[in-house]
């Protein structure tokens, strides 16, 4: 339970457990469907200092956690009581948009299992690699063992995708799962064998079956298992109690396995087989140009956890054609995030920014750009843009020498060894290298050299004239002044000691260094959230401005101890009402800096946020930051 504070604090955040339909997780995102989104306090997870980012796509509510997110998953099971059959949900019961659901039920499907298959991709990669290397042959038992590790999972890949199907559409896992093995059977794979050699084909009930190698297919087990769900929804309640643990998957197999194996599999081998032609055809009318515009666009679909949509096409690809041309397209808009990440690291004197720089350029290496994207190149625009811009340059190389992928994974710098081919290394495999470097030095130079020039310290900006506004009438300007809502000494944010806020992530705003403890209201308005650990509170403002107001760094751990609440979420309040009270000795003897943040969560409503004044030291109600609109 070593996350369980943080797993409270966004179960709180998410509505609680009644709000939850379902919630799985990826690499590094916590992936909720909600009964409700406006029951979700987004403003108090975002100032939440174990969350990175939300995000809203694709019909799910995405929490991004790191790296670590699947421990505080397990921990969030555990405080909700939620088991690990979480993550069912009736497809029917979705709402939103067709895409949206498409999303949903894609990363549904393919999340509990997609790093598994990405590390037997990288294992068959390495393999290939060996191969054109000499350093073995596919007659060895070495080679022989190692490759049945990394093909099971695309062999077997119907029944995984059964599991995961039967779970994500809300029916027995067990029963679609076993659909999926019917399907690469032995006895199904040699009458197949047997058809394709001039025998008779097999009969059912004097129907005849077309028989069709299912072996790595994705699209008819997604299909069968759908209809197996569909059927068992309308026959469980209408069986006695008695028997339908068992006559249910009896019925649901009795009637789904002869259907997809005369109906539903040759149907969906069509689609698929479409599907890949389809693609095919595009990528071939300009490769460069797919190339540049999915090494582009590629992290922006990442944001939005719109990627999802793209895996299917990846592996249907490799399922019908044996390789994919759209994976290595990926790669170098990966690595341009890491270049820009190490200009970042390069060019920043600041020490924070340095070390989240430092850690999230590794993860970005193995494919994990999350880190990356939301707390180095994306707050501070520039890199981002770099990035995509390399993304873009170096994938038009690998588009134009018509690069391609022999097995499944992450886009990464494993990538490499999965473009080569058994016969050994080509033009293909030149161009990637050449199409990652490209990515990578283009990004990382750039922003070395002009990503954070725009950039000011936050000490400078509150010493700045409005000068930049002189451009505009001054008529059409609004300055709305925010008061302190505490006494101390004023901290420039880049200066918090949390890199969350001193990014300005969260918002533009300033830090105080409590000397009184107690956190009055700056404006007339409401309380849109209070923290059930108190130590932070988010206000909705009268003008339209939401204020958040997070006292000391981690504090969050101290689970409520030391922290009085004297308001209630949805309180109406006045400039001055006693908020919060805090024991400041108490809460700086167990070890936490009492640095607070105050931001402005919607600054980008607002042409500026500046410092009201240059003074080191604050009162509560005096001026501390001027929003300009």
């Amino acid at each position: 339970m070593k996350y369980q504070v943080l797993s409270e604090e966004i179960l709180q955040g998410v509505g609680g457990k009644e709000n939850i339909n379902s919630v799985m997780h990826c690499a590094t995102r916590l992936r909720f469907k909600l009964k409700d989104t406006r029951k979700a306090d987004t403003a108090a997870l975002k100032a939440n200092a174990g969350v990175i980012m939300v995000v809203e796509s694709g019909g799910q509510y995405q929490v991004v956690i790191g790296n670590h997110v699947s421990e505080v998953y397990q921990d969030l099971l555990t405080t909700a009581g939620l088991g690990d059959d979480s993550n069912n949900s009736h497809a029917g019961d979705d709402k939103g948009s067709l895409f949206a659901r498409f999303i949903d039920i894609v990363s549904g499907i393919f999340t509990p299992f997609v790093g598994i298959m990405a590390a037997s991709g990288i294992l068959k990669g390495l393999l290939s690699l060996a191969l054109a290397c000499g350093l073995t042959t596919e007659t060895t038992g070495t080679y022989i063992t190692l490759s049945a590790a990394g093909d099971a999972v695309f062999y077997f890949l119907p029944i995984l995708l059964g599991f995961s199907a039967g779970k994500k559409f809300g029916g027995n896992a067990f029963t679609t799962m076993i659909i999926g093995a019917a399907l690469v059977h032995p006895m199904m794979m040699a009458a197949f064998t047997a058809s394709q050699a001039g025998s008779p084909p097999l009969h059912f009930f004097g129907i005849p079956m077309i028989l069709i190698n299912y072996s790595s297919s994705v699209i008819p087990i997604i299909f069968a298992a759908w209809f197996s769900c569909l059927i068992e929804r309308v026959v469980h309640n209408r069986l006695p109690g008695a028997v339908r643990n068992f006559t249910t998957p009896l019925i649901c197999l009795a009637i789904v396995v002869p259907v997809t194996f005369m109906l539903i599999g040759p149907v969906a081998t069509w689609v698929s087989e479409l599907l890949a032609a389809g693609y095919l055809h595009a990528y071939s009318f300009s490769p460069t140009f797919a190339g540049a515009f999915m090494g582009a666009f590629w992290q922006v679909c990442v944001i939005f956890g719109l990627h999802w949509g793209l895996v299917p096409i990846m592996l249907n690809n490799l399922a019908v054609h044996g390789a994919d041309t759209l994976l290595p397209l990926l790669m170098p808009a990966v690595l341009g995030q890491a270049g820009a990440t190490l200009g970042v690291l390069l060019r920043t004197r600041d020490v924070k920014l340095k070390g989240i720089a430092a850690s999230a350029f590794s993860a970005s290496l193995f494919g994990i750009t999350e880190p990356a994207v939301y707390g180095v190149t994306l707050p501070n625009r520039r890199p981002f843009i770099f990035g995509c811009i390399g993304g873009a340059l170096g994938a038009a190389v690998l588009g134009f020498y018509h690069t391609t992928s022999y097995s499944f994974g992450l886009p990464s710098v494993f990538t490499f060894s999965q473009v080569v081919p058994k016969t050994g290394f080509d033009a293909s495999v030149v161009a990637a290298i050449a199409g990652a470097l490209i990515a990578f030095l283009f990004a990382a130079v750039t922003t070395s050299l002009f990503g954070l020039t725009a950039a000011k310290p936050a000490a400078a900006e509150a010493a700045a004239p409005v000068a930049p506004m002189a451009v505009i009438n001054p008529d059409l300007l609004h300055k709305e002044t925010l008061v302190s809502p505490m006494s101390g000494a004023v901290v420039a944010l880049d200066q918090v000691p949390d890199e969350t806020f001193a990014s300005g992530l969260l918002g533009k705003g300033i830090g105080i260094q409590p000397s009184v403890g107690r956190v009055v209201s700056p404006v007339n308005g409401t309380v849109a959230s209070l923290f059930r650990t108190r130590h932070a509170i988010g206000l909705e403002a009268e003008d339209g401005s939401e204020v958040l107001i997070h006292v000391g760094i981690d504090t969050v751990k101290l689970d409520g101890l030391h922290f009085i609440a004297h308001v209630s979420q949805d309180d109406k309040v006045r400039v001055g009402d006693l908020l919060l009270e805090f024991d400041i000795p108490a809460i700086q003897a167990a070890g936490y800096d009492l640095t607070t943040p105050v931001l402005i969560s919607n600054s980008d409503d607002y042409i500026d946020v500046l410092a009201a004044s240059q003074q080191s030291e604050v009162a509560a109600g005096e001026p501390l930051l001027t929003l300009i609109k």
